[in-house]
């Protein structure tokens, strides 16, 4: 399914999936923009270590461990709505999760690592899902959101992310 087939794009997921180039099919993004799209960047992540750009900012672990969390969510939420499961689900508080991981404790290499894993699996489920489960819909967070666009979200997450750590975390490398 390509993006420009959603029959709707949601308010504050539009932020994501709008990230994502019109080119893609989902599949396609989830692998353009999945474990060697972060290795690329291997280099840069390691000069910045537990470099922020200002205080109380995220460390490129937390970014990662971030970026690996919201998969998770955003595929959970996925499954359920992929199985026809109407159950409106909460939100998350991203601040909440960062504060309670052990992001900064573990390498780069462990996170990348856990990240191409994570999205081999993300990779196989949206596999497993035909038209019609892509095309079913729940509610999240007060917005309502096909299966599909949860996909490109979870792509444009990312894509988010990457855009921050070169606009904000990679000019201190020039320093």
């Amino acid at each position: 399914m390509l993006k420009t087939e959603l029959p709707y794009i949601p308010e504050f997921y539009d932020t994501y999936i709008n990230q994502v180039e019109d080119k893609y099919d989902l599949q396609s993004a989830l692998k353009a923009y999945g474990a060697d799209y972060l290795n690329v960047e291997k280099e840069k992540f390691t000069l910045l270590g537990a470099i922020t750009y200002a205080p109380g900012k995220w460390t490129v672990n937390d970014i990662l461990q971030h970026m690996i969390d919201t998969e998770r969510v955003f595929t959970y939420r996925a499954l359920r709505f992929a199985r026809n499961d109407h159950t409106e689900l909460a939100g998350m508080d991203q601040n909440i999760f960062a504060a309670h991981t052990t992001a900064n404790e573990r390498s780069l290499a462990e996170l990348l690592v856990e990240f191409s894993v994570l999205r081999q699996s993300t990779l196989l489920l949206f596999q497993s899902f035909n038209d019609e489960m892509l095309k079913r819909e729940g509610v999240c967070f007060g917005k309502r959101i096909t299966v599909a666009a949860l996909g490109f979200a979870i792509v444009g997450h990312g894509i988010h992310h990457m855009n921050i750590l070169k606009e904000r975390y990679y000019p201190l490398l020039k320093g």
